[in-house]
Formats: C-alpha cells, sequence, structure tokens
C-alpha cells in the first residue's frame, strides 16, 4: 500500500488502485471524498475502481464456497446446463453460454449464471415483467444435487453481502451525485437499495480448449472478455479464483497461470493498467448509468480480461462473481432518458435478437 503524495487519506496499492478500509466505509463515509474523487473522477491516472479491505470475516469462506460451486456447474453436461437457459429474459436469469457478442462474435470463452440474489420474484406490475424480462423475471436456481448442492444459498450469501457493502458505497459517492441527480428526493444508495432490478453474474471463464486454443505469443489483452463498460451505477467484484481440474474430478486452486492473466483497465488517460482484486478484498466499478447520473462527474471504465499464456493453461479455469447495482427501469438518470430505455439501447448494442447484454 502507498499513499498519495499531498493526499495522506488516500491509500493506493502497488498497481495505483484506490483502496479503502471498510471500517471507514461503514463508519465516516464522507471522509471519503477524496478517496472517491481520485478512484471514479476525472484524473488522467483514475481506474474507475476502488478496493474495499479489512473486511468481516464471513466475506472469505462466502467467496470461496460459491466460487467452487461456479466451477462444478460448468462441469455439468452441457445437455443439463441448458435446462437452466431462459432465452424469454434475453438470458438474463439462469444460465447463458455463447449468447452474448463479444468482438463481433459469439463468446464461448465464459459462461454465467445470472439471479437476483436480492429478490426472487420482483414485486412490479405485469406490464413491467413483459416490457423488461431482463430484470423483472424469476430467479431460476438448479436442482438440488450433490454436484451443485446449496447453490441458490451460497448464491444468495455472498450477492447480499456484497450489495451491503456497495449501498455503503453509495453513501460515499452521494457528495458527487446530489448536485446532478433528477430525483432528488432519492439518493445512489436509495436507489440502489430500493431497486428490483439487481443482478449478480457468477462467472466460469473456460480452460482453453481445441474450440477454444490457448492463446499465441502476441495474445490479444482481452483475449478472455472483451473490453466492455458495465450499465450498472456500481459493480462490485470479487477476486478471481483460479481452479485446476485434477484427474480426480476435484479441482485445486492454483495460482494465476501467468502473470499477464486478470482483469485490464483503460484509464481516464488513456493508459492500460492491470489491476489484482486481493483474495480478502471486494472491489467496486463505476458503470455508465452512475456516469449518465452524474453528468459525467464520476465516470465509467472499459476493462477486459486476459488469459495468459502459460504451461497447463489448458486445466486452468478462473471463476468470478460480479454484482450489477442499478436503478428500477423508471428512474430517470438523465433529462431525455430513464433506466430502462438506457439499457435497451446496450442491450441492442451487445446482443443477437434473442440474447442479452454483456453486463447488467
Amino acid at each position: 500500500m502507498a499513499t498519495v503524495a499531498g493526499a495522506s487519506n488516500i491509500t493506493l496499492t502497488a498497481e495505483g488502485a484506490v483502496s479503502i478500509s471498510y471500517n471507514t466505509l461503514v463508519h465516516s463515509p464522507l471522509s471519503l471524498a477524496d478517496s472517491i474523487e481520485k478512484a471514479f473522477g476525472s484524473h488522467p491516472d483514475s481506474l474507475g475502481i476502488v478496493i474495499v479491505r479489512d473486511l468481516p470475516p464471513t466475506y472469505a469462506p462466502a467467496r470461496e464456497r460459491l466460487l467452487k460451486l461456479a466451477y462444478r456447474f460448468a462441469e455439468l453436461d452441457p445437455s443439463v446446463r441448458e435446462k437452466y437457459a431462459d432465452p424469454k429474459s434475453r438470458y438474463s436469469f439462469g444460465w447463458s453460454h455463447g449468447k452474448e457478442i463479444m468482438n463481433g462474435k459469439p463468446d464461448t470463452m465464459k459462461g454465467s449464471y445470472y439471479a437476483n440474489p436480492v429478490v426472487d420474484e420482483p414485486n412490479v406490475s405485469a406490464e413491467l415483467k413483459q416490457a423488461y424480462p431482463e430484470y423483472y423475471g424469476k430467479n431460476i436456481w438448479p436442482s438440488e444435487t450433490a454436484e451443485v448442492a446449496h447453490f441458490e444459498q451460497a448464491f444468495k450469501d455472498l450477492g447480499r453481502f456484497v450489495f451491503k457493502v456497495g449501498c455503503q458505497l453509495a453513501v460515499a459517492c452521494q457528495p458527487f451525485a446530489s448536485p446532478y441527480l433528477s430525483d432528488s428526493s432519492l439518493s445512489l444508495a436509495q436507489l440502489i437499495s430500493t431497486s428490483q432490478t439487481v443482478k449478480a453474474r457468477l462467472l466460469h471463464y473456460f480452460p482453453p480448449s481445441p474450440d477454444n486454443p490457448l492463446p499465441a505469443e502476441d495474445e490479444a489483452i482481452d483475449s478472455w472478455c472483451g473490453f466492455h463498460l458495465d450499465h450498472s451505477l456500481l459493480t462490485g467484484l470479487c477476486s478471481a479464483m483460479y481452479l485446476h481440474r485434477e484427474s480426480t474430478g476435484d479441482p485445486t486452486i492454483v495460482q494465476s497461470p501467468s502473470p499477464s492473466s486478470g482483469l485490464y483497465i483503460r484509464t481516464r488517460g488513456g493508459a492500460l493498467a492491470k489491476v489484482s482484486i486481493p483474495t480478502d478484498c471486494l472491489a467496486f466499478q463505476t458503470g455508465e448509468a452512475l456516469e449518465l447520473a452524474t453528468a459525467g462527474k464520476l465516470r465509467a471504465t472499459p476493462h477486459c480480461v486476459r488469459v495468459g499464456a502459460a504451461p497447463d493453461a489448458e486445466n486452468i479455469s478462473r471463476e468470478t462473481f460480479a454484482l450489477f447495482m442499478q436503478p428500477n427501469v423508471d428512474k430517470q438518470l438523465s433529462a431525455t432518458e430513464n433506466f430502462g430505455q438506457f439499457s435497451k439501447r446496450i442491450f441492442d448494442e451487445h446482443y443477437k435478437d434473442e440474447g442479452a447484454g454483456a453486463s447488467m
């Protein structure tokens, strides 16, 4: 950890990401204004990400439990996995694989399991459910089998933990939003905490295979997940877990297969930075909805994931979890667009007619 010269209250990780203490976030969120501006603002080196450290001890086991279940679900027969796909929600609930368009082609490098960890079935009108199936659908959970036992509870436990921390972070962001929010009666934290559109995405990045071969020496930076912007207000991210497939069928937790594997972010100034999230920390990124809601005061940054060629990479998968926190569809983000209208526009940019979008 390091501090910023002239701003001793700002702590940075070795890679330059702003780091804040969970205890400060809970007890004195408005004291973090300098850190929020450094992380999410317009500085040329702003990354659009903040690391939250010193989390309660319940976090680490909840993360490990769910990420191992991501691997186990992805190891099920494809015909079994597809039973939990939901085309009518544009693949925004349940399992999704090969439906998302990245870099102009279907993305088969990763599979996703989507659910709302806060609300199982939104309490909204039938008209809204029909108009916005991507947000107001009903959760789909895998059958309780030995391979994925307690999947639903593990998903909710981790999702609700991240959601709680995200709501607290929204309080720290409020001073930057107050002058711009179209509805001044609701704070950022209230827009998130009262929303029924919260969506979590449990991600399994498949190991390289004959269909998706090992990267060449000139591997693209976005070889595992293309450059994109989230369209949430805030996105909570867990540190990725790398699992090695063993002959017994049980995976083993291993280090990242390559120093170049992982999350990359393009800064406000255009530089490319690799950002690591410690396993006992959470990260939060800004989304396009927050950029609109704050008239650009807080901004989203393009990011991607790289495989990183390495020996035995074909036996190593990457598991992670993202929580997209956003308002209900009728909440205004700007004078001309509410969240529902904005989301439809973004979905259409990333998916085929029958599919859904890159980030929720």
